[in-house]
């Protein structure tokens, strides 16, 4: 064996999207000796095929739009003139300005020793990297997610994109384009390439857009893309693929029976996700695990308590924001001695953003949710219209929705749709974290005119409604009185 097979690790991270290497940095900065395993790119699914490339084309096309919208902002209205090519160049090489803090040559200058190849365990104690075995007294497996392709008759001859692929592969513009799935990852793309002069059509077999969401909510989005001319057929799956010439023909189904047909050059795969497990040699680590992920406790630990388990693989909620808190979870739990000192993970307070334009972003409980639980609140409504900001820069499309219990100030949650949504919930988030009322945030300044007085508006709505009539006629015998 040479010098590396005979290190024993304190930690071996199976995974460099950002929950391993969130984990791999904080345990090598505590002074641990870690090893990391990646089979693709360094940065994972975030930085290569995720947050990082849509939102730089999201960035494009929104001024894109804002210039065919010029006259809302008093111009003269015009058509914008880009080239697609250079969009997608932006994109690249936004990326690439992130892509070296997630590099191997930054771990191994924070002593981490990276492994590429694929990883499989051989014992609960051992893995493989392509025959290598490394051994560590603690395992974490981040090995994310893929997206999940339908089981549609004709999939495997014709050619369609994922998230993986569409950001490196699609080389030119396609005339129409097919979005199988309504959820985040296809509004946003779908929103994106209308915006860049493609026919989108999104085929959706819920009966609304963003399935998590409230159904206002939902509806809200739907026209807006509309608006934009994106199609939308809810109801309606794909139930053939086939291919003709350059063109990608799809016959589909609605759940009324009726058939129709779609054809587009290209064609996005954005219909959910599975995990990758399957070429981890999960059970020779007597790891459980389901179709969901692996199988972890509160501590996010697996079946073998010294094995965990960090980010989309864990089979939770699939946000990078998520994946970056179980990573601190993680480093912290495997530093403990004793169970009793150990962190739980918490997702009561789970924001989290669609950054179509308007954004959508939430937190906690939405009416839906709070109905199914049978849970009393009062709900607070402020249109972005009763913003000052909202209205000179001309952003004043959307809402907020606050929910808070019944009778009192005390945030159960909040969905926000429109401009600078995703930045304005953290302060929502923030209260219910820190367990800070409407009332409070009602008398907490607020700079003016900014964005941020949504806060404060529905602290005031929830103060208006502590007006009751009675308090109203108390208040109005002491002012008669004080004129007397």
């Amino acid at each position: 064996m040479n010098a590396i097979d005979q290190k024993l690790y304190n930690v071996a991270v199976i995974g460099a999207g950002t929950a391993g290497l969130v984990t791999a940095a904080g345990t090598a900065g505590l002074g641990g000796r870690v090893a990391l395993i990646e089979r693709n790119k360094m940065g994972g699914d975030c930085l290569n095929f995720g947050c990082v490339p849509s939102k730089a084309l999201i960035s494009s096309v929104r001024l894109i739009q804002q210039i065919r919208e010029s006259e809302k902002w008093g111009l003269d209205q015009q058509e914008p003139q880009f080239a697609f090519e250079k969009v997608f160049e932006r994109m690249r090489a936004r990326r690439a300005k992130i892509a070296p803090n997630d590099s191997q040559e930054r771990f191994e200058s924070l002593g981490v020793d990276v492994f590429r190849g694929e990883a499989r365990f051989v014992s609960p104690h051992e893995i493989e990297v392509e025959g290598q075995k490394l051994r560590a007294r603690n395992f974490v497996i981040a090995t994310g997610s893929r997206a999940a392709i339908p089981k549609i008759d004709g999939m495997n001859v014709i050619p369609f994109f994922t998230n993986e692929t569409i950001f490196d592969e699609l080389k030119e513009r396609p005339e129409r384009m097919i979005v199988l799935g309504g959820g985040p990852i296809g509004c946003e793309l779908g929103q994106v390439f209308a915006r860049l002069g493609v026919k989108v059509t999104i085929l959706q077999r819920a009966s609304q857009l963003l399935p998590r969401e409230d159904s206002d909510v939902a509806e809200f989005l739907r026209r807006q893309l509309e608006h934009e001319d994106v199609r939308i057929e809810f109801d309606a799956e794909a139930k053939s693929a086939a291919r003709h010439g350059n063109s990608v023909r799809l016959d589909c189904l609605r759940k009324d029976s009726s058939r129709f047909q779609l054809n587009a050059e290209a064609l996005l795969v954005a219909a959910g996700r599975i995990p990758n497990i399957d070429k981890l040699n999960l059970d020779a680590a007597g790891v459980r695990f389901n179709q969901c992920g692996v199988i972890v406790n509160e501590y996010l630990q697996t079946s073998q308590p010294h094995i965990y388990a960090a980010g989309d693989i864990a089979g939770s909620f699939q946000f990078t924001h998520l994946a970056d808190a179980h990573a601190r979870v993680v480093v912290r739990n495997i530093l403990m001695p004793l169970q009793l000192l150990r962190q739980k993970t918490e997702t009561a307070v789970l924001p989290w953003v669609t950054y179509t334009n308007p954004e959508i972003a939430h937190v906690g409980f939405g009416e839906r949710d709070a109905q199914k639980s049978n849970i009393a609140y009062d709900l607070f409504v402020v249109p972005l219209e009763e913003v000052d900001r909202a209205v000179v820069e001309s952003e004043e499309i959307g809402f907020a929705k606050i929910l808070a219990a019944k009778g009192s100030d005390k945030i159960l949650g909040a969905s926000i749709v429109g401009a600078r949504a995703g930045d304005l919930i953290h302060e929502f988030v923030l209260a219910m974290k820190a367990g800070i009322g409407l009332g409070t945030i009602a008398s907490t300044i607020h700079a003016y005119p900014t964005f941020a007085e949504l806060a404060r508006k529905a602290g005031d709505k929830y103060n208006r409604k502590r007006l009751t009539p009675i308090a109203k006629r108390i208040f109005t015998w002491f002012y008669k009185r004080a004129r007397k």
